[in-house]
Formats: structure tokens, C-alpha cells, sequence
């Protein structure tokens, strides 16, 4: 029997307690108004330069190990340093954008990343990069659930995945095109010059996002009668009380999340692979040049552009004709199957351009799929959003640690196929996971 389509007026009482306008909102028109497309514009940016700073050190790496005398195995370890910090934060810093609105959290975290990107210029040994990277990796924890947090205020249900298909699709497009970018970089200055200047992008946003930005749509001048009325369909009432160690226990044990997690942590390992070794991989083992490595080891984040929005669109598409374990739980399911196929195909082909399209499509397939994903964080948790979503990407970053230095060990011993194939096995145990999602399942932590 079909599970009944979404109605965007589900939550009657969430609308009625949404339109107590505060004197801030005094002055809203009541014409139409598209404030929210404005905030996914500045969340656009923030995942973008998110992966400037991510995403530069995979191609500098080589001239990193050059300098500091760094090994494979110790350079595993600088990325995965990284990981680790973002894992251990991520919960607290989701639970802190909760509580204290993504504005503040998410000025915060941008300063502090910023700084540390910088920082990263500033390294003169294998100890001071590895805790710079560490600390790193602590300040920017918590930026992706605090986004999600910030879409479940300012979206309604049915635009959700979409408006994380966006954001992703932001991510992705600066992923694909910092290596073109590094690479032009890198032939007129020295690696620490490039992480200053990616530094730099960061305080500015910060500073504009404090300015303008406010936690909830009632508080934003700009927004209008009609466009509050929208965001308010089938949003959760906010909630004065904050998570207790019992409603972080709830959490911690609902089943839909704890194979939304598991599923998590085997796509993220993949794309940890994708954003840490495939460089070095293509070099190496697929003989391409490092004028070719600048196009090469982008396109994998480039095809995931298209899968990021055509993912979001069709599991909101989906979600409102077939309700939310169909919307939600189907998509994730399939794409992590393609995903599978194929990079394990990817790995055997003897053609190396053959090889780098089919790898570009498996991390295409496994990004498709991101909108479904958040967007359950957000279906799931309601005013918790920002604490369950930082569950799943704290699953995430563990997948994420173990990815470069398990490959590295795996190079090692078996040659550099070998990584891929353990990437596709991991994709097929994450679309089984799915099956296990049922979004409609709320938590209820507090």
C-alpha cells in the first residue's frame, strides 16, 4: 500500500505557533519576498569554501612531504588528523547551534577555520602540522549540521533535500575546480601562500553572514508575510527546552539513525578516499601527468555538481508523490548500488581515461544521494536537527579517519587497486543500511 503523499500543511499547529511575529519583524511586507534563497545563497558559500581549505591539501601534499620530510603513512596521518578533530566535535558543536542558533555557531566556526587554514602555511615539521591539522579539523566540526539546522528553520519540509542539494552542489563545484585552481597557483607561488590566501576568504564571509543573517525567518526585516506563511508548512514549533544526556540517549539508540549512520560512515570513506589519495592514485598507478592531474582529479567533484541538485530535486519530487521512506530511503538506496558497480568497474578497466569517468560517476552516484541523507536528519530530529545531523556526519568522519590510512597500508601490501575495490564493497554495505532508514519514525529527544 503507498505510503500517503506529504501534505505541506501536516503541521497545522506548527504554523499557527510560527506566526507570533516578534517587534523585530515589525516592519515585514506583506508582499512576496525570497529571503530563503539567500541564505542557501550564503550556505552555498560556506560549503564552497569549505572545500577550497579541504581540498588544497591533497594537491599539496606532495610538495608538503617535500619539505617537512614527511612519509605516505605520516602523511595519512596529517589527513586523518583532521578527521578525527571534526568527529570528536561534531556532536557538540551541532548541539550548540541548537541551542544558541546557527548565527553565532556558524561565525564562530568560520573564524576559527580560517585562522587555522592560515596556520597551515605555518607548519614547519611533521608535530606542528599535525596539530595544526587537528585543531583544524575541531574548529570547523559542527558546519554542516549547523547548515542543516539553519534549513530546517528556513525551509519548509518538501524543499529540503533540495535546498541540500544545493548546498552540497556548492561543495562540490569549488571541490572539482581547486585542483585546476591550486594547480594554476602553485606555478606562480610557494603551498603556504596558497593556504594564506584561502584563508583569507573565510573572515570575509564570516563577517557578511554575522551582519545579516538571523536564526529564525520571523526575525529577518526582509521577509515577508507570504514567505513566512511557506517556510512555517510543516516546520516543528521551536522548542524552549534544550537536550538532556536521556535525549541524547534517544537519539543515540533510534534505529533509522543508526543505520543512517552506519550508511554514512561507508560513503564518506569512499570520498575521504576521493579528496585525500586519488591524486597520488591517477599518478601513480594511471600514468597521467601533472598538468592532466588538475582536470583528472576534479572531475570525480565535478560530476557530483549535477548528482548534488538532481539528487535534492528528486528525493523532494519523490518524497511529496510517494511520502518519505520512498523519497528518502529508495533514492539513498539506489545510488549507493551504482556507486558500487561503478568503482569496482573503475578499478579493472585497463584504460585510465575509462577508469578516472567511471570513478568521477561512483562518487557522482554516492553524492546523489546527500540530499536524501540530510534531509532525513532533518525529517527525523525537528528542533534536534542540528544534534542528529551531526550523528550522522560524526559516522561520517570516522569512515572518514580510517579511509587514507587504510589505503595507504593497502598500497602497501596489495598495490593501488586495491583501495577501490575496498571502497565498493562499502557502498554495497551502505545501500543494504537503507533499508533500514524509515524517516517517518521522529525522534523524540526532548
Amino acid at each position: 500500500m503507498k505510503e500517503p503523499a506529504i501534505q505541506t500543511g501536516e503541521a497545522g499547529a506548527g504554523v499557527a505557533a510560527g506566526k507570533s511575529m516578534t517587534s523585530e519583524a515589525s516592519a515585514v511586507s506583506t508582499t512576496g519576498s525570497y529571503v530563503r534563497f539567500q541564505v542557501l545563497g550564503f550556505a552555498v558559500l560556506l560549503s564552497a569554501i569549505t572545500y577550497f581549505d579541504r581540498i588544497c591539501i591533497s594537491l599539496t601534499a606532495p610538495m608538503m612531504m617535500k619539505d617537512l620530510n614527511l612519509t605516505p603513512f605520516k602523511m595519512s596521518l596529517v589527513f586523518s588528523s583532521f578527521t578525527l578533530a571534526y568527529a570528536i566535535f561534531e556532536i557538540p558543536t551541532g548541539a550548540w547551534g541548537d541551542r544558541y542558533g546557527t548565527r553565532l555557531v556558524l561565525t564562530r566556526i568560520v573564524l576559527w577555520w580560517s585562522a587555522f587554514t592560515v596556520f597551515t602555511a605555518g607548519a614547519f615539521n611533521y608535530v606542528s602540522l599535525l596539530i595544526v591539522r587537528f585543531l583544524f579539523g575541531a574548529g570547523e566540526a559542527g558546519a554542516w549540521p549547523n547548515a542543516a539546522r539553519t534549513f530546517s528553520r528556513w525551509f519548509p519540509i518538501t524543499e529540503r533535500g533540495t535546498a541540500q542539494g544545493v548546498f552540497f552542489m556548492g561543495a562540490h563545484l569549488a571541490g572539482g575546480l581547486t585542483p585546476i585552481l591550486v594547480t594554476a597557483m602553485l606555478g606562480w607561488m610557494h603551498w603556504r601562500w596558497v593556504f594564506v590566501v584561502f584563508g583569507v576568504v573565510g573572515f570575509l564571509w564570516a563577517a557578511a553572514w554575522h551582519a545579516w543573517f538571523r536564526d529564525e525567518p520571523e526575525h529577518h526585516k526582509s521577509v515577508s508575510a507570504r514567505e513566512l506563511e511557506h517556510i512555517q508548512q510543516g516546520r516543528v514549533p521551536l522548542s524552549s527546552h534544550h537536550l538532556t544526556a536521556d535525549g541524547l540517549k534517544r537519539i543515540l539508540s533510534h534505529r533509522s539513525l543508526l543505520a543512517l549512520c552506519a550508511m554514512y560512515s561507508t560513503q564518506s570513506y569512499g570520498f575521504y578516499f576521493v579528496i585525500t589519495w586519488l591524486p597520488t592514485y591517477l599518478e601513480k598507478e594511471r600514468g597521467f601527468t601533472k598538468t592532466e592531474l588538475g582536470i583528472m582529479a576534479g572531475l570525480p567533484l565535478l560530476f557530483s555538481v549535477i548528482a548534488d541538485l538532481l539528487g535534492g530535486f528528486t528525493t523532494d519530487r519523490l518524497t511529496r508523490r510517494y511520502g518519505l521512506r520512498v523519497g528518502r530511503s529508495a533514492v539513498g538506496g539506489a545510488a549507493m548500488l551504482l556507486a558500487s558497480a561503478s568503482i569496482i568497474t573503475g578499478a579493472s578497466v585497463a584504460n585510465a581515461h575509462l577508469a578516472i569517468i567511471l570513478i568521477a560517476c561512483a562518487a557522482a552516484f554516492a553524492n546523489f544521494l546527500l540530499g536524501a541523507a540530510w534531509g532525513s536528519c532533518v525529517d527525523m530530529g525537528g528542533n534536534q536537527a542540528g544534534v542528529v545531523s551531526a550523528c550522522m556526519n560524526t559516522a561520517g568522519q570516522i569512515g572518514g579517519v580510517f579511509s587514507p590510512i587504510v589505503a595507504s597500508l593497502l598500497v602497501a601490501r596489495f598495490g593501488w587497486s586495491a583501495p577501490l575495490y575496498v571502497c565498493g564493497m562499502l557502498y554495497f554495505c551502505g545501500a543494504l543500511c537503507w533499508a533500514l532508514v524509515d524517516t517517518r519514525k521522529k525522534i523524540q529527544a526532548i
